[in-house]
C-alpha cells in the first residue's frame, strides 16, 4: 500500500478516536444528544462548508466557479386550489364509503401498539387496508409520541 494512503487512514482513525473521546467525556451518546452535541457539530460543519464555498476554498461548479451568465428562475410548484378541492372531495367520499367503525377500532389498536413495545407497521398496514387516511394514521401516532421539535442551538 501507499505510504500516503496509510498516513491518511491513520489520521482519519486518530480523528475518529478523538471524536469518540469527546462523546465519552459527555457521558455517552444519550447525554451528548441531550446536550445538543451532535446538532452543534452538524451546524458547525455546515457553517464551515458554506464559508469554504463563499470564500472559494471549495469549488462547486456553476455555484461559485464556472458560473454561466444570466439569471434563470426555477418555477415553484403551486397546487391549484381546484385540484386541492377535488382531492378533498375524493377523501370525503372515501370516508363516507368505508367502514368508519372498523377504521376507528384499528386506529385504537395502532395507538395501543405504539404505546407499548410492539412493531407498529402491521397496525399501520391494517389501517391502510381499511382506507384510513395518512393524516388519521399520523394523528393517532402523534397522540402517543407527540411532535418532535428540535432544540435551537444558537
Amino acid at each position: 500500500g501507499s505510504y500516503y494512503v496509510e498516513w491518511l487512514t491513520n489520521k482519519m482513525e486518530e480523528e475518529a478516536e478523538n471524536y469518540f473521546k469527546q462523546i465519552e467525556e459527555l457521558g455517552g451518546v444519550v447525554p451528548a444528544i441531550k446536550a445538543n452535541f451532535f446538532q452543534k457539530e452538524i451546524a458547525n460543519a455546515s457553517y464551515q462548508y458554506q464559508r469554504e464555498i463563499e470564500n472559494r476554498d471549495r469549488t462547486i461548479v456553476a455555484v461559485n466557479q464556472f458560473e454561466q451568465g444570466g439569471q434563470y428562475s426555477i418555477p415553484l410548484l403551486k397546487i391549484d386550489e381546484e385540484v386541492a378541492n377535488e382531492q378533498m372531495a375524493k377523501l370525503n367520499k372515501l370516508k363516507e364509503k368505508r367502514n368508519n367503525e372498523k377504521v376507528k377500532e384499528i386506529l385504537e389498536n395502532l395507538k395501543e401498539a405504539a404505546n407499548g413495545n410492539e412493531n407498529v407497521m402491521p397496525f399501520i398496514m391494517d389501517a391502510v387496508r381499511e382506507y384510513a387516511s395518512i393524516g388519521e394514521i399520523m394523528n393517532s401516532l402523534k397522540e402517543i409520541f407527540g411532535t418532535y421539535h428540535e432544540d435551537s442551538i444558537f
